[in-house]
């Protein structure tokens, strides 16, 4: 009988610390969200960007947070993927399908966008230029105040204008397929 109930204990003491040693960390600060470029909702996507959505919180956006002139993630945490499932053009160079990074350099009245071969970095720390793909600049616009960061793509003839967002800022990568 003391055998049973001590190993009864044990057995409850057990389960108690194994409940405990499994602590879950709080939400993600900016949480990470996909973007899909579809010909039709359900088809499957012909672009696809994985990234972290950062939030304004009443702070300075760009030229203060994201710097003017400097390589940005393009977003937080992680540098943003964007995975092509088959060859694009941006501006005048081929990209072959596959998996890259998006790294962006923001300025006032322009934007320089690069797809980089460079995987599973954090932040921008380690960009690489050698390991560039290909680049194009282009134009800022403005819109509607946007709180988080924000990834969507807009069907075009021929491909697709992905279109970034954050606080009034707006920017229009054209990919074509």
């Amino acid at each position: 009988m003391k055998k049973s109930l001590l190993l009864i204990i044990l057995m409850f003491l057990g389960t108690l610390s194994s409940i405990n040693a499994q602590k879950f960390e709080g939400l993600q600060k900016s949480p990470t969200d996909i973007s899909y470029a579809k010909k039709d909702r359900n088809e499957k996507p012909e672009i696809k960007v994985i990234y972290s959505r950062p939030q304004k919180k009443g702070r300075k956006i760009f030229g203060n947070l994201a710097a003017f002139d400097k390589v940005w993630r393009t977003g937080a945490d992680e540098a943003t993927e964007i995975k092509f499932f088959q060859d694009v053009k941006m501006g005048d160079k081929t990209i072959k399908a596959g998996t890259y990074s998006l790294f962006t350099i923001p300025g006032e009245k322009e934007w320089t966008i690069i797809i980089n071969s460079d995987l599973d970095s954090w932040g921008a720390y380690t960009y690489d230029e050698a390991k560039d793909v290909a680049r194009i600049k282009v134009p800022v616009s403005k819109g509607e105040e946007l709180e988080v960061f924000s990834i969507a793509f807009n069907k075009v003839d021929k491909g697709y204008h992905m279109v970034m967002g954050w606080d009034t800022t707006r920017i229009e990568v054209p990919f074509y397929l």
